[in-house]
C-alpha cells in the first residue's frame, strides 16, 4: 500500500529532534512538531485508514464509487483542516494527499486518468470540487 503522507511527516519530526539532541539544529530553528502537531497526525491517519478499509471493498470499474470514496475521504480532510484552524495542510501536504489518494487508487485497480478524462477532469482534479484545503 501506499505511504501516508503522516508516515513522512513523522520522519521530518524525528529527523528534526534527531538533530536538536545532536546540537546540529538550533532549537529557535525547529519547527516540525509545531507543523505536525500529535492531534494532526492521528485525525488524518483516522481519515486515511477508512478510506483505505473502503477501498478494499471498492468496485474499481464503478465510477460512482470511486467518486463517491474519494468525496469522502476528501470531506474527512476538510473537517480536520477546518479542526485545526484551517491551516492545517499547506502547499507541500496538500500535494502529498492528492498524490496519496491517487496512488491508493492506482494500487487498487483505478485507472485514475480514464477516470478523470471520462468526467472531463484534469490530470490534478480528481479532489477538486470537494477539496477546501
Amino acid at each position: 500500500m501506499v505511504e501516508r503522507p503522516t508516515t513522512n511527516w513523522r520522519r521530518l519530526i524525528a529527523a528534526e529532534a534527531a538533530e536538536l539532541a545532536a546540537g546540529t539544529l538550533d532549537p529557535d530553528c525547529a519547527c516540525m512538531v509545531d507543523l505536525y502537531p500529535h492531534e494532526l497526525l492521528s485525525e488524518t491517519d483516522a481519515v486515511l485508514g477508512a478510506f483505505e478499509t473502503e477501498l478494499a471493498t471498492l468496485d474499481e470499474r464503478d465510477d460512482t464509487q470511486v467518486f463517491a470514496a474519494v468525496e469522502r475521504v476528501v470531506l474527512a480532510l476538510n473537517a480536520v483542516n477546518e479542526a485545526h484552524d484551517e491551516c492545517a495542510f499547506e502547499t507541500d501536504e496538500r500535494e502529498q494527499l492528492c498524490l496519496y489518494i491517487d496512488v491508493a487508487l492506482t494500487e487498487q485497480g483505478v485507472e485514475v486518468a480514464a477516470l478523470i478524462a471520462r468526467h472531463g477532469l484534469g490530470r490534478h482534479e480528481l479532489t477538486d470540487r470537494w477539496r477546501d484545503w
